[in-house]
């Protein structure tokens, strides 16, 4: 690790490439506002009380962090990044409220036998729910604990009879800069997309979170349906999805896309892997106490700490490799 000569901000305070740059060519339009100082990506959220949900029915509970204290609920909702509504932590509790999460609908392409365009209440009907609590580490450098409410995605993607060419599955969000409006600014190339091997896929952590909390998903985390996988950051947990499509060949992702050198494919929870612009060995978790949302820092886990769980999906790759 490369010794600094003055203190280096958190990584929680470090603004994604993307983002600061983006910030950086609006700024240069503004003329003589050019001067005023960039917000950070990651500042204090204001206290946003979330609107109360729907409650779920739930069949069974399983707690995946061995007892760790759950984050807030507070800030579960209202400390989020959901580029989508803006790149403050703030944002989407803020302005999700735009978003429209009935009617819904999922298409589903590519390599399967069972393809079209299907209803939400038909995606969801078949499945019973559960409560799955687990850790969410974000690239960033903080991480939650959460009860997250949905199904295994192995359970959906099965219905529709994938083929033997399948040895990838894409997610997309909703376009809709209407109702999204950070979709009107060049963040990244919209709409948002991301993307799981097969086998990923199929193993039993990966979920399909339709609630947190014993309540519907609330608009900011990614309703009505959302991925998460949680031996990855939390940008491959992709929100408000409307289509999944089984594919061949990798697909390129958005943050792929937009930063190469920065986001991999795989993005698996790696404390020996350092992001180009901070390290990765520590993480600050969410906490909601006293002036700031941050409580000390605590070390990080392969696979956010389910090596054991997952550690068989990557036999004789390299990891270092797939950041």
């Amino acid at each position: 690790m490369p010794r600094y000569r003055f203190p280096q901000p958190a990584a929680s305070e470090i603004t994604p490439e993307p983002v600061w740059r983006e910030r950086r060519r609006l700024l240069a339009g503004l003329g003589g506002l050019a001067a005023l100082p960039l917000l950070p990506a990651c500042r204090q959220p204001e206290a946003v009380p979330p609107p109360a949900g729907n409650p779920l029915s739930i069949v069974r509970q399983t707690d995946t962090t061995g007892g760790e204290a759950l984050t807030r609920f507070a800030d579960v909702t209202g400390y989020n990044n959901f580029y989508e509504f803006g790149t403050g932590k703030d944002d989407p509790a803020r302005h999700a409220h735009t978003l429209r999460p009935r009617p819904w609908s999922v298409e589903v392409a590519g390599a399967a036998d069972r393809t079209g365009r299907f209803d939400l209440e038909d995606v969801l009907a078949p499945h019973p729910l559960e409560e799955r609590i687990y850790r969410l580490r974000c690239v960033e450098g903080w991480s939650m604990v959460i009860p997250w409410i949905g199904f295994p995605l192995a359970d959906l993607l099965r219905r529709f009879e994938p083929t033997s060419q399948a040895r990838f599955v894409a997610f997309r969000t909703l376009l809709d800069p209407e109702r999204m409006p950070g979709q009107r600014r060049r963040i990244l190339d919209w709409p948002y997309v991301e993307a799981l091997t097969i086998d990923e896929a199929m193993h039993p952590l990966a979920f399909i979170a339709t609630g947190v909390y014993g309540q519907e998903l609330p608009n900011q985390n990614g309703a009505p349906l959302r991925l998460v996988v949680p031996w990855k950051y939390g940008f491959k947990s992709i929100k408000s999805i409307v289509r999944i499509e089984f594919l061949a060949e990798q697909p390129l992702t958005s943050w792929e896309r937009s930063a190469p050198h920065e986001y991999g494919f795989y993005a698996n929870v790696n404390p020996e892997v350092d992001h180009p612009r901070w390290s990765q060995r520590s993480e600050r978790r969410i906490a909601g106490s006293g002036t700031s949302v941050f409580a000390e820092r605590i070390p990080t886990r392969l696979f956010n700490g389910y090596a054991e769980q997952v550690g068989a999906l990557y036999t004789g790759l390299d990891l270092r490799r797939f950041y």
